[in-house]
Formats: C-alpha cells, structure tokens, sequence
C-alpha cells in the first residue's frame, strides 16, 4: 500500500495541470466510464450521474488532474469553477465501491465534499475514469483537492489549484440607512449598472423574497434606495454591468456586524417542527436565508409565556444534518423548549403543538395525595414529594412509580402519595425517557373536608408519640436483615377509611422503620403482574421473612366479606381477580384451614369507623387490635415482641381523642368491654 501512494505521488509530480478552456458548464455533473450514481454534501446540489463520452484521450493510472471553466447554471450569473478528472487503477482498487473528494477553498474556509459510487462489480482491469464539472470558487482563490477511497484503504491523492483573479467588476459605494431598513447604493459617473441586494449562499448569491426583490438599471451618477426585510450576516450588494455575462462587484458587509447576529437573524429563520410524542422525539428543520448551523440543546420554560426564563439541560445537545434537528428519549411537551445558538446570540423555539400525550391532576385525601393521570401513549411516571423553599422545590425519598405497559390501551393511572406535612407539593415526570419536564402540584386544602384532615393528623401524632417513647423497647432480634415487613391490606370502601390506612402505612414506614407493603405504593409491580399473582408474591415474601400481614377491618370490609362468602358458597372460584380484598379474604380462607391456623395475620380496626362485631366470626381467632387504643400492642405484634407496658401507655391518647370528638360536635366513643383485646 505505501508503494502505490509513492507511485501515486510520483506520476502526480510528471503530470501537468489541466489547463482549461473555460467552458461553460451548465449544471453539475459527473462522468464515468462505468455506471454510477453520486452524491454530496448541502453545499452542493445532487450532481447526475452519467457515462463518460469517449472524446479525447483518458489519462493514466494514477492521475488527479484539475482545470477551470465557467458554471453557468440557470438564471444564475456565470461564476469560475473548477474542474477534476481522476484515473485510478482497478487491480489496486481492489473491492473499493466508491471514491470520495474533498474539496477547501483557503481564504473563505469553504469546504464540501462529492462522493461517486459504483453501481455493480464488474470484473476486469479497466481503470476508472472519472470527471467532475464542477467545483464553484471565488476568483482569486487556491483550491485543495484531496481523494479516498470508499472504504477508506489508506489510499489517497492531493492536488491544488489557483483560480486566476478575474478583472475587477465595476465601481460603486453603499450607505447603510438603519432607520429606513434600506442601503443606499451610489453609481459613479460613466455607464450605467445593474443593481441588487441577494443573499450570499454557497454557491449563488440568491436574490430576496417578495417584494423585497429588485433589479434596478440605475444611471452613472445617480444612487437608489433598496429595501431589506431582515438585516443577516449574508445580505450583499451586487453591481454589473447590463449585458450578459458581465464581471460582477459585490460587497457582503453586514459578515462582521454585530447587529446582524440578533433578533432579526432568528426572526428570519422558519421553524418547522416534526416532534412527536409517540416516538419520544424532538424534530425541527430550519428555512434560512443564510447557510447557518447553530448549535441546538434542550431547555424549559416554568410558564409557557414566550419572555419567560428557558432554564438549560445539561448534556443535551441534539444532533444536526442538513439543517435537521434531532434529539431521541425526550417527553416532548410545550414548555421543553430548544435553544438555537449561533455565535454570541440565541434563540428559544417550543414546540408548536400545544397538546400533550399525559397529563395530571391532584386531589387530597385525608393525609395523602391523589395523582390522576392521563395517557395516550405507554409510558411509566414517577412522583416525589417535596417541600418549596426560595423557590425551589427538590424531591426527596422515596420515589413512588406507575407504569401503563406497552400494547396497553390509552387509559387512566392512579397514584396516591402520603402527605406528611400539610402544604407539601409534588413532582411528577416520565421516568422512561432520558429528558422529561418535571411537573409542580401544589394542592389547595383550602376546601377539604377539615374533620377527617383533623382526625388523620391526630392519629399521626398518636402513632408518632407512640413510636418515640416505644422505640427503644421494640427492638426485636432481628439480626442484620432489618425491619420485617408488614402488608396491608384494606378495603377502600370510603375516603375516611383510605385516608386513615395511607396514614398509618406512612407512620409505620418513616417512624417504625417497617417495611411496609402497600399496594396504593406498588401500583406499577402490581399492574404488570395482576391482582392474584401480586398479592400472593407478596404473602410468600413476607411469610420467609417472618413478617405480618395487617388486615384494617372497616364495616365495608364487612360487607364486602359477606358478598365474597355468597360468592365461594355459589360455586365461584373464591377471590376476585380484579379485587384485592377478594383476592386476600381467598388467601386468609386457605391459611385458616391449614394447622398454622392463620399464623401471620393480624387484623386492626379503627373504633371511629368499625366497632367488633362488624368482624365476622371466621375472622375472630386472628390478633384483633383497636385502634388508636391499642396501638402499643400493634407495634409489638408487628415488630415480634410484646410491647413493655409501663413505657408504652402515654396517658394522653384518650385525652386527644376526647378533644378531637369535642372538636367534631360529638361525645367521644364509649367501649365494651369486647372491645378490649383480642
């Protein structure tokens, strides 16, 4: 391979430039001796591929020989380009599909590249022959040429050239009038010019829209007035002479303007947005009047106010191609906006449709938070709680997850949250993607019903002085594996009752240190593995672990126990697929039969909302605890020790529930003596 650069780089030496003719070249076009197709970068438009014409001598292998001539396209002023033919040998080829050129303009940095590509393997030894009209350049300028191979093989040939400077065009002189959005263009005295404002592309100098486009013949000694409509680093004037073909001036003087680079260069520009939820994809393609690529990166907005703050994403940057914008993982929303940056400016773009694939409200219940959420596409979301401080609001531990798996149909999710302070708000954002808006509910318990509020927070602060002076006595043998865990189950058969489980559940966890299972908590695990297969799971993983399974006992949960005995007497396979309480009342039935006799169950009710004979009979050989009374023998059932009593029987508990009943307009509760234990 070294051997045949060498011999490349010599035969490049004996070979002289291509002096060309200046010929008009009319469009872009490549030639080869075999069948092939091209294409190149935006700098240059998709040139047509066709067969070499057999006219003149081919040149020998290896050869890269340059030239100049004219490219006269269409409605375009004539400009120089140049020229390149290259003969390469197929036996060093070898199973080489394509060649590549790269092409540098010095002075301007202009850079582009053309690729040519074989469109089958034919066998021989035929050199390839190729030529390519042509690379546009400005006058004046050296061109670097350098070829490879398609795959690269290490194999490459360079060659410049220097484009002859063309006689000057004609004379004049420009006025920038701001405040008239117009530059003023003077001709000197002698023959008259044709003058234009255009547009400095690539390749032509590409004139302005309606109806800012003119053409004015204007007369020695004589200036006009031509009107902008946005002032860009790429505005140019242009001056020639009126017929055909004439040398041209042009002056392109906004390049090096600072107020070029501001607002009206991105208003200018045309956002086409293609973002899609359903492929988690943001999209955009610019229109520019100039050849700009600036850099985009993700960033959002708190409010959709188009002069709100656009905080920045790190790590964000979406890739780009021919002007097209991309960035994948993304929860494509209103407010997850791209910043477009190019050189000291920017600029904010949101996405144009104001509709989202979910969202979410929330509600309070009791001591806890009701997310509804609405998606119509499969997603998974994820809900902190936190507390706003300066005006910020972090998450903190732990984080609850809901899940609407793939191939499931558009539908509603729920989530429920304990709030353990009153004013606490919420975060909630897809946790499937890579960049995703995290969403702020703050809930107004203005209006809530402020006697079960009252009664949630009592029990809160029952169970909180109980954990605090009991603690230290609870502390059971459990060795290096921690807490046992504790299930709940319950039946949501009102707002109250729900309200009291989640506190509960909540205390138990943060001031206990149990770890409680609570289906409210897992509804994504429960969601994808249903109902039975859960609860079951659940009922095994805390059997090996010696934990508890709590069962909050209610006057619905009594009611629902009797529809499910009418059920498993009428020959219905026990349990409710779709029901957890059915599911558990069918696990407890199994265990209840077995010798263990219930072994790991507890069963608790609260005295407000069940009194004990709303416990059916089967159930009455399981440990029954009233609540909040007996709650010291609750913790030591599910910690696996008895309580110790002379610490554990704060005297305040009955005078709280006193003052709460007092509160509510009713005399506290009076109790049997079957209320007493188990």
């Amino acid at each position: 391979m070294e051997r045949s650069v060498l011999l490349a780089a010599a035969a490049l030496l004996l070979l002289p430039p291509l002096t060309g003719t200046g010929a008009a070249v009319t469009r872009l076009r490549v030639s080869a001796n075999f069948e092939c197709w091209a294409t190149a970068d935006s700098t240059l438009s998709r040139p047509r591929c066709r067969r070499l014409p057999r006219s003149g001598p081919p040149l020998n292998a290896p050869a890269l020989a340059l030239g100049r001539a004219r490219l006269c396209l269409h409605s375009q002023r004539c400009q120089p380009c140049l020229r390149v033919r290259l003969a390469l040998s197929a036996a060093e080829l070898g199973d080489v599909r394509g060649i590549q050129l790269n092409f540098l303009e010095l002075g301007s940095n202009r850079a582009s590249w053309l690729q040519v590509w074989r469109r089958h393997r034919a066998p021989g030894s035929s050199p390839w022959q190729v030529q390519f009209d042509c690379f546009p350049v400005e006058s004046g300028r050296q061109v670097l040429v350098s070829l490879h191979t398609i795959p690269d093989r290490g194999w490459t040939l360079n060659r410049s050239h220097l484009v002859p400077a063309e006689p000057p065009g004609p004379a004049f002189t420009h006025t920038w009038v701001p405040e008239e959005r117009a530059i003023e263009v003077w001709v000197p005295e002698g023959p008259a010019l044709m003058v234009r404002l255009c547009h400095q592309l690539a390749l032509e100098c590409e004139e302005l829209p309606w109806p800012f486009h003119q053409q004015v013949l204007v007369p020695g000694g004589h200036r006009v007035s031509l009107p902008y409509e946005f002032l860009v680093p790429c505005l140019c004037i242009e001056a020639s002479l009126p017929h055909h073909d004439s040398t041209r001036s042009k002056r392109c003087p906004f390049r090096d303007q600072p107020a070029a680079y501001g607002p009206e260069l991105w208003s200018s520009v045309r956002f086409h947005d293609y973002s899609a939820s359903s492929k988690d994809q943001m999209a955009m393609v610019l229109s520019t009047s100039c050849p700009l690529h600036p850099r985009a990166t993700l960033c959002w907005r708190e409010v959709v106010a188009e002069a709100a703050l656009c905080h920045d994403i790190p790590n964000s940057t979406a890739s780009e191609e021919d002007q097209a914008y991309t960035l994948d993982k993304v929860d494509v929303h209103p407010q997850l906006c791209f910043r477009f940056s190019y050189g000291n400016s920017s600029h904010v773009e949101c996405p144009h449709r104001p509709e989202t694939a979910w969202n979410v409200s929330v509600s309070t219940r009791g001591l806890q938070l009701h997310l509804r959420l609405i998606s119509s596409i499969p997603a998974a979301f994820s809900a902190s709680l936190c507390q706003r401080r300066g005006g910020q609001c972090e998450p903190e531990p732990p984080l609850y997850t809901v899940t609407q798996p793939e191939g499931s149909a558009p539908g509603e999710l729920a989530l429920l949250l304990p709030m353990q302070v009153l004013g606490s708000c919420v975060l909630v954002w897809r946790s499937d993607v890579r960049f995703a808006r995290k969403q702020l509910l703050c809930p107004d318990v203005s209006r809530r019903h402020f006697g079960l509020l009252g009664l949630a927070l009592v029990l809160g602060l029952v169970v909180t002085v109980l954990l605090l002076n009991c603690r230290s006595a609870w502390r059971p043998d459990d060795g290096p594996g921690g807490a046992r865990p504790v299930l709940l189950l319950y039946s949501p058969d009102s707002e109250e009752h729900l309200g009291l489980v989640c506190a509960l559940a909540e205390r138990l966890r943060a001031g206990l240190g149990c770890d409680v299972r609570l289906d409210l908590w897992e509804a994504g695990g429960l969601g994808q593995a249903g109902t039975v297969p859960w609860l079951y799971g659940q009922r095994g993983s805390v059997g090996r672990q010696r934990g508890t399974v709590l069962l909050l006992w209610s006057r619905g949960s009594a009611r629902l126990f009797r529809r499910w005995r009418g059920g498993a007497a009428g020959g219905d396979p026990p349990g409710d697929a779709h029901d957890i309480f059915g599911a558990a009342m069918s696990c407890l039935h199994g265990e209840l039969g077995t010798a263990g006799r219930g072994r790991g169950w507890v069963l608790a009710y609260f005295s407000r909302l069940c009194s004990p004979r709303d416990v059916p009979r089967p159930l009455r050989p399981l440990p029954t605890y009233r609540l909040p009374r007996q709650l010291p023998g609750l913790m030591g059932a599910l910690r696996g020790s008895p309580p110790a009593p002379r610490r554990c029987c704060p005297g305040g508990v009955g005078g709280l529930l006193h003052r709460l009943g007092a509160r509510e307009g009713s005399p506290p509760p009076r109790h049997s003596e079957a209320d007493t234990g188990t």
